[in-house]
């Protein structure tokens, strides 16, 4: 009954995370965004002790039973390492602790935290980690089956579903992402949760804890005959029958092992203070006769064989579904010609080269963002108007910027600010961004229409939402000469309606330049 619960609570927290960072309405997040906010290495950045507390009550209570039922990337690999143990007669084995290596990656962590070395915290950070997972690799897929759906619901004159657009937000951030889906469903395959009990820093910090855990996993020394059927079922490698020792650092009561033992030698109860391994019953050599060890193999083949799975066929099946996503992620680069009606081509924008990168209002400054953001691209996600996306820069490695070449950031939006875990983005009203600075428009004379070409353009100025923008005399003295643009900046709060919207290809005559510390105008 513990394991049925355990799994029906992760499944939850599971697929609904997933479907936060999916959801490009932003309709879940209404109602769930919390189950993000409770992930424990952006609450750690955002300074919320309450819920580091209670995160650290619930390991000493329970164990870490966060790290199998909150954290989406340990659900993840309990669900990639459910697929590798079939058909195996040993599934999982004990190995022994690598103490150096996961104290090390917390150390490294702790000193990028402190000298806001972001690359390092982000790629590290489990929940941000599975986010650019499912961001990079599952939200394709979900458009494409949600455009699939919008097709059919308009040929039936229903606006069920809109169509949305697929594209490339950074390359880099793709490949990252599908890296490390590889690589830690590769370790779950073989020997389950390798990734969270070697190298995840937020299990080595939790582990720590649940040493001293209220409840732990306890076997029953009279019933226990040793058949090592809780060894080879526990997928996080922590019992050690050999030595009839329980590892609690690595244990995240998942309750395999309790549903497994025929015997009913293995439970979970109250333990006592800084007890941290469970003896198994000492065996006698006499009491591991031949009989009894062939009776224990036969136990465990047959175990195996009763969940006999296709394998061949799951591996079609994830190969047929990187290939769907590495074809959704294909769009025309900035260099494809469009035909506009057969009377123009249309290239499309280039971002311009900024000197300081624009970060969304309620970042409050670069410097803010960098060190609190983990990477986790849910903003990205919710962007209505495809304005943030992944930086490639190395300092900034992908934290969302924001660039105009597909929209431009209006007023009334905050979504962003709305779902950040990490206070990367802090929470603002409509009002609050109405008078945010995030940058200010800079007009370059060579690329505008009306100086280039002899045309007179006043896009700029016709949809600047703050009337930063009015158009002058090119010629002074001259009122008949075409008009150019003049911007007040210190109306300006760098939006990007102007940037987005001039005509100038491949790069607007007219973009945003960030600032460091935003500003209240």
């Amino acid at each position: 009954m513990l394991r049925k619960i355990r799994i029906t609570v992760a499944v939850i927290f599971f697929v609904i995370i997933t479907l936060l960072f999916l959801d490009f309405t932003g309709t879940l997040h209404a109602w769930f965004n919390w189950m993000a906010k409770i992930q424990f290495l952006p609450a750690v950045l955002a300074l919320n002790a309450g819920l580091i507390i209670l995160i650290v009550a619930l390991t000493l209570l329970l164990g870490r039973v966060y790290c199998s039922v909150i954290c989406p990337f340990g659900v993840f690999q309990d669900f990639v390492a459910r697929f590798g143990k079939w058909k195996k007669k040993k599934p999982y084995s004990f190995s022994p602790a690598k103490s150096w290596l996961r104290y090390g990656v917390l150390a490294i962590v702790v000193g990028a935290i402190i000298f806001s070395v972001s690359v390092i915290t982000s790629l590290l950070d489990p929940y941000a980690a599975y986010g650019r997972i499912a961001n990079n690799l599952f939200l394709p897929i979900y458009q494409w089956v949600n455009n699939f759906l919008a097709n059919i619901a308009e040929r039936a004159d229903s606006y069920a579903f809109h169509t949305t657009d697929l594209w490339l937000k950074s390359m880099p951030t793709l490949i990252v992402a599908a890296v490390t889906a590889v690589a830690v469903a590769v370790l779950a395959w073989r020997n389950g949760r390798t990734y969270c009990n070697t190298i995840c820093p937020v299990g080595t910090v939790l582990g720590v804890f649940s040493r001293f855990s209220l409840f732990q996993i306890k076997i029953d020394k009279e019933k226990c005959n040793n058949c090592m059927v809780c060894e080879l079922n526990c997928k996080t490698a922590c019992i050690n029958s050999k030595e009839y020792k329980i590892d609690y650092s690595r244990c995240v009561s998942c309750m395999n092992c309790i549903n497994k033992c025929n015997r009913d030698a293995v439970s979970y109860k109250p333990g006592y203070p800084g007890y941290r391994h469970a003896e198994l019953v000492s065996a006698s050599p006499e009491s591991k006769g031949i009989a009894g060890q062939a009776r224990n193999d036969a136990e465990c083949v047959n175990d195996a064989e009763s969940k006999n799975v296709d394998r061949k066929g799951f591996l079609v099946a994830a190969l047929a579904f990187a290939g769907s996503a590495l074809k959704a992620q294909i769009v025309p680069t900035a260099t494809d010609i469009k035909a506009d009606g057969g009377l123009a081509d249309i290239l499309d924008k280039e971002a311009p080269l900024r000197l300081t990168p624009v970060t969304p209002a309620g970042s409050v400054s670069s410097r803010n963002m960098s060190r609190r953001c983990t990477a986790c691209q849910l903003c990205v996600t919710v962007c209505p108007n495809s304005v943030l996306r992944p930086s490639n820069s190395l300092k900034t490695f992908m934290q969302p910027h924001m660039s105009f070449e597909r929209g431009y950031c209006r007023t009334e939006c905050v979504k962003c600010s709305e779902v950040c875990p990490s206070g990367a983005i802090k929470k603002i009203s409509v009002e609050e961004k109405s008078s945010t600075q995030v940058g200010h428009a800079v007009w370059r004379r060579g690329r505008c229409i009306p100086v280039r070409d002899g045309q007179q353009c006043n896009n700029c100025e016709h949809h600047c939402p703050a009337n930063a923008i009015v158009m002058v005399a090119s010629v002074a003295g001259d009122e008949n000469s075409l008009k150019i643009p003049a911007i007040n900046e210190a109306l300006c709060t760098g939006c990007g309606a102007c940037e987005y919207l001039c005509p100038s290809r491949p790069v607007s005559a007219i973009f945003v330049e960030g600032h460091q510390i935003h500003k209240i105008i």
